[in-house]
């Protein structure tokens, strides 16, 4: 079967998560991904075990090509790969594209059929627009931060780099938005988004319902802040899972399978509002109630009658999973790496987006055959390659 985005040719100008991730979800529907990197490559390349990690997560099936675009060379040649894409994606340190004459307007100026879409960190409009920043730099700007850890400790980052994961599915939406209206109307456009405001998005309702009441939320730890019991915490005699039962009908339950049916009566907890002033004393009470049972046990209980309840799953967890392991999402890739595991497309399109992918490319691993396509002679490439402007290509 073939995948939706196939004959579909994508230039990736891409650093670390957010370019990269944007373009792999469209490199699973079938687009051909050109990776542009500098001879320095991209920076998750010299972070270590976490960076090829990252490298391989985010560049599987591309092809990677190395240019200097310092160089009117190697200018040139990321310019015809342009002329012949349909989709641009690029997060590089503010001002860099404009500087090459790369940047969204003037491309579409010469090639109107493109989408180009720019991630930055802040936007492009305001004060900050020249910033670099990254993921951490967002949660902390965003408000999520603040909102993220115990209330008597420091405020705490998340523990993945949501925020560059959950911009790369916005950029991508984004330009696959574009790229049908492009195939309605023959223009292509220009799609902008930012770390900071997809960080903000992903908190929509807590700064909803501060622009609503005007009140600043404080941190409670895993609790959801005005809703309780919600993402709590609960113990359990080996271990411990997650529980929201902060309906009226699913708190009366939760105190009926644990035999209190008293607590849903009691003036503490009889009410959602009284059930948050009073968080402290109604985990208590629940973790009394399952502090002999296994968490398994636990699960067995809550989830079997219609509430929700999860694992705090380790990662070797995770691993052993029935449903990870059912839904196939943990992929093997075979590449410059070797074969390594990593995390396959959260999505499914009819049965053909997970099949086994080739791994994430060498820096510069098919740089002479793109130029060949190009219609760039051995010998042309061999001295694009002795001047710098490509990377090297005598083993290739």
């Amino acid at each position: 079967m073939s995948r939706p985005l196939e004959g579909v040719r994508v230039i990736d100008f891409g650093q670390f998560i957010a370019a990269p991730a944007a373009t792999q979800l469209l490199a699973d529907m079938g687009a051909e991904v050109i990776k542009v990197e500098a001879h320095s490559g991209d920076a998750a390349r010299s972070i270590g075990v976490h960076g090829e990690a990252m490298i391989n997560a985010f560049n599987r099936g591309k092809r990677s090509i190395v240019l200097d675009l310092k160089s009117a060379d190697g200018l040139a040649i990321a310019r015809r790969l342009i002329a012949a894409a349909d989709i641009v994606v690029q997060n590089m340190r503010p001002g860099v594209m404009a500087s090459f004459g790369l940047d969204g307007e003037t491309l579409l100026a010469e090639h109107p059929h493109l989408v180009y879409a720019g991630i930055s960190a802040f936007g492009t409009a305001g004060p900050s627009k020249m910033r670099s920043g990254l993921d951490i730099t967002a949660q902390a700007e965003s408000g999520l931060m603040h909102m993220t850890g115990e209330p008597d400790r420091d405020p705490q980052k998340v523990g993945a780099q949501i925020v560059d994961a959950a911009t790369a599915y916005a950029a991508a939406a984004a330009v696959l938005g574009a790229y049908v209206n492009r195939l309605r109307t023959g223009r292509g456009d220009i799609v902008e988004t930012s770390l900071l405001e997809v960080a903000m998005h992903l908190q929509a309702p807590m700064i909803g319902a501060f622009l609503a009441n005007g009140v600043e939320p404080k941190r409670v730890g895993s609790g959801q802040p005005t809703v309780a019991p919600a993402a709590d915490i609960i113990t359990t005699a080996d271990g411990a899972f997650i529980l929201s039962a902060y309906s009226q009908t699913h708190f009366a339950r939760l105190c009926t399978l644990i035999g209190r049916d008293d607590l849903a009566v009691d003036e503490r907890f009889a009410t959602n509002a009284a059930r948050v002033r009073n968080r402290p004393a109604l985990l208590d009470e629940l973790r009394a109630a399952f502090a002999e049972r296994t968490t398994s046990s636990a699960l067995e209980l809550l989830t079997g009658n219609g509430l929700v309840a999860g694992r705090i799953s380790t990662y070797t967890d995770l691993t052993r999973s029935e449903d990870v392991r059912a839904i196939g999402i943990l992929i093997d890739t075979d590449g410059a790496l070797g074969r390594v595991g990593t995390v396959g497309s959260p999505y499914t399109i009819g049965t053909d987006t997970r099949r086994p992918a080739a791994g994430a490319p060498a820096l510069g691993e098919h740089t002479a055959q793109i130029l060949a396509e190009l219609d760039y002679s051995p010998a042309e490439i061999a001295s694009l390659s002795h001047a710098g402007a490509i990377g090297p290509v005598d083993a290739q």
